[in-house]
């Protein structure tokens, strides 16, 4: 039963009167204190003196900040108990970070520094307010480490999915991506930066918009929870959660010290280069750091300089480089920066501010211009994120260990503008413009009830409001028409929850049982006093929803022996219907979609497919209703000082999924709109098809019960103490449960995917090289969604070749204009580069067939790499040299080719 309003209002009133209760108690300590110390080695056994060590809380506030002695050694007194993060910087060694858990007394650390970087094993996400190894949690998870991102991120910073186990990077355009969890993306894995939440409810459905306006050089790790991750993280978390760990200024110097970096790289596929600048300034109390970066990023030479999805090639059967090698469309800029600021006013609290901002000029989404649909103009103006938070963290808060508060404030804009047609000239110009501001909080308060025991209790609240002004540019009229945006003006919503979490040593380093439960409410309200009236009418109707549910997870590690861990974890997820799936009515990723309203006013039904083969289901169009998940993991874990590895299955059913299926309308459609668009053809079945998108008119609908499965496995062997071999492997499997195809789910599947990799680390040594594979099998499990998308499968018919031939192909000199000498007007004649007529191409490019996909399947590659980097004191340099084959390759629903033949250089100076 959904929640009444007045109760989802509830939330942060009790959320508030938690937090103060737990923050106004400040008066008395816990008398519970102990200390840390520790002796740092190098990886030939060596002590490492004049290394900074740093203390620092889960909540990435840093407390402390000390350098090794002469034998190595370093300590900490006077320090609260609970779960902190120590860091480990020391120049010509890569960072080093590990957990410690202070109940009483001393914790004895003895940490290992290497010259290249190692697998982070420390994570601070996992579970609320603890720092703690990543074998100690039930759960699984990526930890990708300051070096890594540092390495993969040659143009976005979704790139940090590449090379570990259970993601995958989705590509939509050059500008825009996302990180596939457990075969699920987009409005299904969350995004959030230091424990703030990044998503909004006004997200796209397959893609993160802007996860890629981070800089990569603002974050020290990039934490990935594989699985639902309700019970902390809230709505949208049903594939995982992606947690951005920014880096923080050190404080706690004897005499004020600064420090910086300064950064530089270029990359030759793509032509890139761009940099950052650092400093960071710390005293005894106080500690700043501010970050600027930048970077360009020119076309793209893909692999043996071809694109297969190119319009040219998928509507006229030629080879895409008749236009050139380098991909048109694929240029833009980059810019950004950072700064975070830390005041202590004593050992026991700190306050923190947090301010970043990423903008994007002159993306465009080639995937709709000639790397996919031909239209001519598909821009991305102005993508730009304003971040900030404010953080009050205090220890020994009366009755307990901590207690935190913070307030955010979130802002993501873009303009979209498109004309579509497949190249018309004469189309109508869309100008979508879409801001959406958030505002937030959120808290814990946390108690070790024992010393192996911890209990937390937290919860947030974000509210969230539209601005999406639109309108039509007509260029043969000039005239300027007002018209439904893709997602109402004005629309509100709001989403909150109250959770605990407990953790407990059952049995110190035998037993440990972890688990979360929390109560979600979430509100959608879009008013048609909002709209401008077009025709005496508003735009869009009066719409509402209220929804609310508990998710949870409970799991444990059992360690029967020191070698050998045993892992499960089950989780129930739970995802609300956000603005996005509400009301969206405009051009997607996977093509034109159009609302429940506008569906319902035609009667519309739900197909019973996404492509032009639907029939009616006979379902009439619904609104949607939140989507509920069940995971269950299970997994064994190695560690042994000659290797280690894992192997984890998992298995998630997502009940009442949330899919995009074809919208069927009565005979007689055709001049009927929807939204700014005209239907401009209707088949016998139903199916509707309008000029942005070559595809059906989508609609959203839970219209199925979905089944993930999958195996993840990770091995690492120290042949020597120079040698290192590591490997990992994915495998996942979806099916709709009632047919056991492939379900419509956004993104599709991605295939089974391998990494490999052989290091080269001499001792006493300052270089390292290694040889890397990424390996992709063929997938040929796509669903309908997939084959008619333009990234994917490519559908296309006769009439989509028609209209690229007399339009986008003419335009851009392929065609012939025909005896008037204007493209457009139905008297084009011959391709030039064949002399064929275009029923010639379209019997050469579909023969006897009305349509048919380019793509029933994504092939596989393997591709082979090397790199290596050496340090200096203060500075050090590495390569990359990527694809040595040079091979043409694509990963599920990118709508731009991999990179060719590329060499990357950078320097990086530390002072």
């Amino acid at each position: 039963m959904a929640p009444s309003k007045k109760r989802v209002q509830i939330v942060p009133v009790l959320m508030m009167f938690l937090l103060l209760a737990a923050l106004s108690a400040v008066a008395t300590g816990q008398g519970n204190n102990g200390s840390i110390s520790g002796t740092v080695k190098d990886q030939n056994g060596g002590l490492v003196s004049g290394a900074e060590v740093t203390l620092v809380h889960p909540q990435q506030a840093v407390l402390r900040t000390t350098t090794t002695d002469s034998n190595g050694q370093f300590r900490f007194d006077d320090v609260s108990r609970g779960s902190y993060e120590i860091r480990i910087n020391q120049p010509g060694f890569a960072l080093r970070r590990i957990s410690v858990l202070l109940s009483a007394g001393n914790a004895e650390l003895y940490p290992t520094l290497t010259v290249a970087p190692i697998a982070d094993q420390t994570t601070v996400t996992a579970d609320t307010g603890q720092a703690q190894e990543k074998d100690r949690v039930p759960q699984a998870l990526n930890i990708i480490s300051q070096s890594a991102i540092q390495q993969r991120t040659t143009a976005v910073l979704a790139q940090v999915a590449d090379e570990e186990v259970g993601l995958a990077l989705q590509r939509t355009s050059p500008t825009i991506a996302g990180i596939f969890v457990r075969g699920l993306v987009g409005n299904k894995v969350s995004v959030y930066i230091d424990g703030v939440r990044y998503t909004t409810s006004a997200m796209r459905g397959g893609i993160n918009t802007f996860l890629d306006l981070n800089d990569p050089s603002n974050f020290s790790a990039v934490e990935v929870l594989r699985g639902p991750n309700g019970a902390q993280y809230g709505s949208d978390s049903i594939g995982g959660v992606v947690q951005l760990v920014s880096r923080t200024p050190a404080l706690g110097y004897d005499n004020p010290e600064t420090h910086g970096e300064l950064g530089t790289s270029f990359t030759s596929a793509d032509l890139s280069f761009g940099g950052n600048t650092l400093v960071t300034y710390g005293t005894r109390r106080f500690g700043i750091l501010l970050n600027a970066a930048g970077h360009r990023v020119n076309t793209l030479r893909s692999g043996h300089g071809l694109d297969p999805h190119s319009a040219v090639t998928r509507f006229l059967g030629l080879p895409s480089n008749i236009l050139g090698t380098r991909l048109t469309d694929t240029a833009f800029t980059q810019y950004g920066g950072m700064v975070h600021m830390s005041y202590a006013p004593d050992t026991k609290q700190q306050f923190t501010l947090h301010y970043q901002r990423g903008q994007q000029d002159g993306g465009k989404r080639y995937d709709q211009t000639l790397g996919g649909d031909g239209n001519l103009i598909a821009n991305l103006r102005n993508l730009m994120s304003d971040f900030f938070y404010g953080r009050y963290l205090r220890q020994d808060a009366g009755p307990f260990d901590s207690a935190s508060l913070t307030f955010s404030f979130n802002s993501q804009r873009e303009e979209r503008v498109n004309q579509g047609g497949q190249g018309n000239p004469n189309g109508g110009i869309t100008h979508q413009y879409e801001r959406t501001r958030v505002f937030g909080i959120n808290g814990f308060v946390d108690k070790q009830l024992t010393a192996n025991n911890t209990l937390l209790i937290g919860g947030d609240y974000y509210q969230e409001g539209e601005r999406s002004p639109a309108y039509v540019f007509n260029p043969v009229t000039l005239s300027v028409t007002l018209s439904r945006p893709r997602i109402p003006n004005g629309a509100r919503y709001e989403l909150g929850g109250v959770y605990v979490q407990d953790t407990y040593d059952a049995i110190p380093n035998k037993l440990r049982l972890s688990g979360a439960l929390r109560y979600n409410v979430a509100s959608y309200r879009a008013r048609a006093s909002d709209s401008p009236l077009v025709g005496g009418a508003p735009l869009w109707p009066n719409d509402s929803l209220h929804v609310g549910d508990f998710s949870g997870r409970v799991g444990l590690v059992v360690t029967p022996a020191k070698p050998v861990s045993f892992a499960f974890n089950y989780s129930r997820g739970f995802r609300a219907p956000n603005i996005t799936d509400l009301g969206t009515l405009g051009l997607t990723g996977d093509g034109f979609e159009t609302d429940f309203s506008s569906a319902s006013a035609l009667s519309g039904t739900i197909g019973n497919s996404a492509d032009a083969s639907a029939v009616s289901s006979g379902i009439p169009v619904t609104k949607q209703r939140s989507e509920i998940s069940h995971n269950f993991d299970a997994g064994v874990r190695f560690r042994h000082n000659r290797f280690d590895g894992d192997f984890t299955w998992f298995l998630i059913d997502i009940n009442a999924a949330i899919v995009k299926q074809a919208l069927i309308l009565p005979p007689g459609a055709v001049g009927r709109m929807l939204g700014d668009q005209t239907i401009t053809s209707q088949n016998a079945n139903g199916a509707v098809f309008v000029p942005l998108s070559t595809a059906p008119v989508l609609i959203r609908a839970n219209f199925t019960d979905a089944r993930i499965w999958g195996v993840e496995h990770t091995l690492n062997i120290p042949f020597s103490r120079d040698w290192t071999f590591a490997e990992n492997f994915t495998y996942i499997r979806a099916k709709d449960k009632a047919n056991g195809l492939p379900p419509n789910i956004e993104g599709g599947t991605p295939p089974a995917m391998g990494f490999l990799r052989l290091r080269y680390e001499p001792s006493g040594k300052k270089y390292w090289v290694e040889g890397y594979s990424t390996l992709a099998g063929r997938q040929s499990r796509l669903s309908s969604l997939d084959l008619g998308d333009r990234r994917t499968g490519a559908t296309r018919s006769r009439n989509n070749i028609r209209d690229f031939f007399r339009r986008g192909a003419c335009v851009r000199g392929l065609v012939n204009p025909g005896p008037d000498g204007i493209c457009a007007t139905g008297d084009e004649t011959l391709l030039i580069a064949t002399g064929e007529t275009l029923l010639q191409v379209q019997n050469r490019v579909l023969g006897s067939a009305t349509s048919a996909p380019l793509f029933d399947h994504i092939p596989g590659y393997v591709l082979f790499n090397v790199r290596g980097g050496y340090r200096f004191e203060k500075s050090d340099i590495s390569f990359d040299f990527e694809n040595i084959t040079d091979r043409n390759y694509r990963g599920l629903a990118w709508g731009i080719e991999g990179p060719g033949r590329s060499i990357t250089g950078r320097y990086r100076f530390r002072f």
